[in-house]
């Protein structure tokens, strides 16, 4: 990871004062498993301490708190619906484990599938996303190269880094991405971090 930091000050300054200020690169993945993409559709537009919650409720009503597709199939809507799901998320992590039973998404075969391959396999998924599939590649498959371009946290923390008057849309976002390839990952975990300093401030 030394090469990636080294690599990312030396082709964009303006990064290179995000990453003197916010320290070590201390990413924390996940599993690139079924609960991880459960969790992953829980949290979508929830604050963390609510989507934590609810997501603790849904691991509750498994057997030894284990979410596999069996288990989320064998609650009845209710059940989640109780927990704080939506039903629009309920009905995407039951469409998530039915494909998952049914081999359409396989979590064993995601590792070694290109980028796109992986987005393409989880897009089929309701309620799974570009976004989504992003996050599942950065934090689960630490994938080092992806630019979420979709996300508000980058989008908000490169408005402020290049001083710019609006959010950037995909394609200014990568023509700056650009000189920080092939460390997209890291760059952006850098840019998340940065709002997460100035809050703290």
């Amino acid at each position: 990871m030394r090469h990636a930091i080294l690599h990312l000050k030396k082709a964009d300054p303006v990064l290179a004062g995000i990453i003197d200020r916010v320290g070590p690169y201390r990413i924390e993945f996940r599993e690139p498993a079924f609960e991880t993409l459960v969790r992953s559709i829980v949290y979508q537009q929830l604050s963390g301490r609510v989507a934590l919650r609810i997501f603790e409720r849904l691991r509750d009503l498994a057997p030894e708190r284990l979410l596999t597709p069996a288990a989320v199939l064998a609650l009845t809507v209710e059940q989640m619906r109780a927990v704080g799901l939506s039903g629009q998320k309920t009905a995407y992590i039951r469409d998530l484990a039915a494909r998952t039973n049914a081999r359409e998404v396989d979590f064993a075969l995601l590792p070694a599938m290109s980028d796109d391959e992986v987005i393409e396999t989880l897009t089929r998924v309701k309620g799974v996303g570009v976004w989504t599939a992003h996050m599942f590649l950065i934090f689960a498959l630490r994938r080092p190269d992806i630019l979420p371009v979709g996300d508000l946290g980058v989008r908000v923390a490169m408005r402020k880094a290049y001083r710019m008057r609006a959010l950037p849309k995909p394609a200014r976002m990568e023509k700056i991405a650009r000189a920080w390839r092939p460390w997209c990952s890291v760059a952006s975990w850098y840019l998340w971090r940065s709002l997460d300093n100035e809050a703290a401030l």
